[in-house]
């Protein structure tokens, strides 16, 4: 039996749906595409997808092949033969409905901060699909890349979990090394997600270009003579933007551990949802922080 509606303020609000003939969300994946990133990508999707039913949501490859990994160019280009044959289907079986018009996707870059290198090669793949699509900003700086960091931080057993349990880790660091790529600019954005982990840990937090020969030691220097000795390195990165080595190295020149890459958080799933639903001017309460420890 449904349960019945709860009377009153108190009741739960009704599950948002995609609204019918929604345009497509395309997540734009950088990197050499492999099996690990398509995972990591539908898992992302699947987040989405979960927090909005009826999402059309699709996954188009920045290097892609076309046949194995779809490259972004050939999914906006399918997503559009696609909403047209629907529309002239609805016509032949009599339908009354109108032309199709707006953009056919909404592209969104799997990209925790700025990388000026990818974007342009999203916004080039989007001309080249000669396709109606809208390109939404990365998905930082924002409080749940916070909260991703900080898990992240404690899985590797170089952060506490929760500051209000009363227990400390042996390992914890006490200067953390945000590392980014996209030059300055993704150091600066990152920064700004710096500031919020800061506060989340109580320790300093210092935002440094993997991409840029000196900045993570540089970085490490400066933490080091403000007084942190225990240092941890935490990649600002999802994953696909980089190779895994690159992060290594730049551990083993800051001489300290490092933790994972955000992957598939869940957080990752509801902020790409959040810059789709923004875009389109719908407004779940998808992408909310949870408060800080």
């Amino acid at each position: 039996m449904p349960r019945p509606r709860q009377p009153g303020r108190h009741r739960r609000p009704e599950p948002l749906v995609a609204p019918e003939d929604a345009p497509a969300l395309v997540l734009a994946v950088p990197g050499t595409p492999s099996s690990a990133t398509r995972s990591l990508a539908d898992e992302v999707v699947s987040i989405a997808r979960s927090e909005l039913p009826g999402l059309d949501a699709r996954i188009g490859h920045l290097d892609g092949d076309d046949e194995e990994y779809p490259s972004l160019t050939y999914v906006l280009a399918r997503a559009a033969e696609e909403r047209t044959a629907r529309y002239e289907q609805a016509r032949a079986a009599g339908s009354d409905v109108k032309e199709p018009d707006g953009p056919v996707a909404v592209v969104v870059p799997l990209l925790a901060g700025p990388d000026s290198a990818l974007l342009r090669q999203i916004r080039q793949a989007v001309m080249d699909s000669r396709v109606a699509a809208e390109l939404t900003d990365v998905l930082g700086p924002h409080p749940l890349l916070a909260e991703a960091l900080h898990v992240r931080l404690s899985e590797a057993g170089l952060a506490r979990a929760d500051r209000a349990r009363l227990f400390t880790v042996a390992t914890a660091a006490d200067g953390i090394i945000l590392a980014s790529v996209g030059g300055d600019e993704a150091v600066q954005a990152a920064g700004i997600t710096g500031m919020l982990l800061a506060a989340r840990l109580a320790v300093p937090v210092m935002a440094a270009a993997l991409d840029q020969e000196g900045s993570i030691a540089s970085v490490a220097e400066q933490l080091r003579n403000a007084g942190s000795q225990q240092l941890a390195l935490a990649p600002y990165l999802i994953g696909p933007e980089i190779d895994g080595s690159l992060v290594e190295e730049a551990a083993k020149e800051a001489g300290c551990p490092a933790s994972e890459a955000l992957g598939p958080y869940p957080a990752i799933g509801k902020l790409a949802l959040a810059k789709y639903t923004t875009a389109l001017g719908i407004a779940p309460q998808q992408a909310q922080s949870t408060p800080a420890h």
